[in-house]
């Protein structure tokens, strides 16, 4: 199966490549309209989930360039996303990000936002260590125990202040902040989901894993209910992006060190992260077709991580909504969110990015694009459990092997950029091992990196 979708992607991945070079470049003209003062670009949210209920709600970006001389660089920009389920999860998020708002060339990063899920994916720790039966959660089986066996509920308020300043120009940069991020977790609420449902599609009141992580001491007293983490974060970031959003050349990497102290009142988890990330980019046709990959490691490197900050994903940049992993639409597509879990990680996506459209429509440039992926991560370093607690006849259902492998997924995507710096993505990936689940569908704002 692995060999087969490889084969597929490489297949695909050739196809624009062979096109283009036979094409005539020049018969593709495009003179991009440099954009001045205020723009903006929204989109509404809809979606269905047989759990969660219906979506609604509007997410929305401005940008502003000024006299148009940073093109496209803009000056500023704001974020905004208000969205929730009828069933109670919610998404309520404002980002900004400035390299004008303070003289001396300083960058201003800030991001505040409430995130309530209902059903939080939770599979256990250490990726291929925790097993995944997907038979417990389809309806009809003899194994079905209940569709939210590998749930949870959350409630996540983020707020973050980062600066960076140059130490050499603006292209090595050093980086400054404070994160605070305060976690409340529970079993999934049944009787909430259950409300208004027909009888045959109520959920059984039972145990789910999470429930059995608490019993047998897997989570600990002390961090099952989450709790506040107050991060301080220092690092460099080396950046040559031509344009951040959708760079065609250049590098973007960088290394954070986050410290979670005893006297900024994390007691009695104090501890220390560290994230070093290299990504690069390489054009390939100009403008036209871009390689681009993202290598990264985070890890514990001192003290003890309680359980709820453990899929947090670390960058320089933070505009994203859902900042968990490993798995999802921002780090490993088409396997389950947040499948692999552990105190350290390590992960890469490398993708074939092409662009088939650029065009001026209604006074905004226009481009439609193209990208294949292959996505892959596993634990590098596992989180401590007790299986000594778990009785011997039932290991095997809670545990698949002793250690982590390597986690594979690939699929292509959609982009949809709106004067180079809004930008929709569409992704489809597809698991390479039924342990990751099989497949999913993205639809959200912005490249994963």
């Amino acid at each position: 199966m692995k060999s087969f979708f490889s084969g597929f992607m490489v297949g695909i991945l050739l196809i624009p490549t062979i096109t283009l070079a036979q094409a005539d470049s020049a018969a593709l003209p495009y003179q991009e309209k440099k954009k001045q003062g205020w723009t903006w670009a929204a989109l509404p949210v809809i979606a269905y989930d047989a759990d969660m209920g219906l979506q609604l709600g509007a997410l929305g970006q401005v940008f502003y360039y000024g006299d148009g001389s940073t093109w496209p660089e803009y000056k500023h920009t704001l974020y905004a996303e208000c969205s929730w389920f009828t069933r109670g999860s919610a998404v309520y998020q404002f980002f900004y990000d400035s390299k004008y708002l303070i003289p001396g060339k300083i960058r201003v990063t800030a991001d505040i936002d409430y995130l309530t899920e209902r059903a939080l994916d939770f599979y256990g720790f250490n990726g291929y260590v925790a097993n995944y039966i997907p038979s417990v959660i389809k309806q009809g089986t003899d194994d079905y125990i209940s569709r939210v066996f590998y749930k949870q509920e959350r409630k996540m308020f983020r707020a973050l202040a980062d600066f960076q300043g140059p130490i050499l120009g603006q292209k090595l940069r050093w980086l400054a902040g404070i994160n605070v991020i305060d976690i409340q977790t529970s079993t999934v609420d049944i009787d909430k989901i259950n409300k208004g449902k027909n009888t045959e599609r109520q959920l059984p009141d039972t145990a789910l894993l999470y429930d059995d992580y608490v019993r047998y001491g897997m989570i600990g007293q002390q961090e099952k209910d989450g709790g506040t983490t107050v991060f301080l974060k220092l690092g460099m970031v080396f950046d040559t992006r031509d344009n951040e959003a959708a760079p065609n050349i250049g590098f973007w990497s960088e290394i954070l060190l986050l410290a979670a102290p005893s006297f900024l009142g994390n007691h009695p988890y104090t501890f220390m992260k560290l994230a070093v990330t290299q990504r690069q980019f390489i054009p390939l046709i100009k403008r036209r077709l871009v390689a681009a990959y993202q290598l990264s490691y985070q890890g514990t490197v001192w003290g003890v991580t309680p359980y709820y900050i453990l899929p947090y994903i670390y960058s320089s940049y933070s505009l994203t909504t859902k900042p968990d992993g490993l798995g999802g639409a921002k780090t490993l597509r088409g396997i389950l969110r947040n499948r692999i879990v552990g105190d350290g990680i390590a992960f890469g996506n490398i993708e074939l990015r092409y662009t088939f459209l650029q065009k001026v429509v209604w006074k905004q440039n226009l481009s439609l694009g193209l990208t294949g992926f292959m996505d892959g991560g596993m634990v590098v370093q596992d989180h401590p459990i007790r299986k000594n607690q778990v009785p011997p006849d039932q290991q095997s259902f809670y545990f698949f092997r002793s250690a982590d492998g390597l986690h594979l997924s690939t699929g292509m995507g959609l982009r949809v950029a709106i004067n180079r710096n809004f930008i929709i993505s569409v992704d489809y990936g597809f698991a390479l091992d039924k342990q990751d689940g099989t497949s999913g569908l993205y639809v959200g704002i912005g490249n994963i990196f």
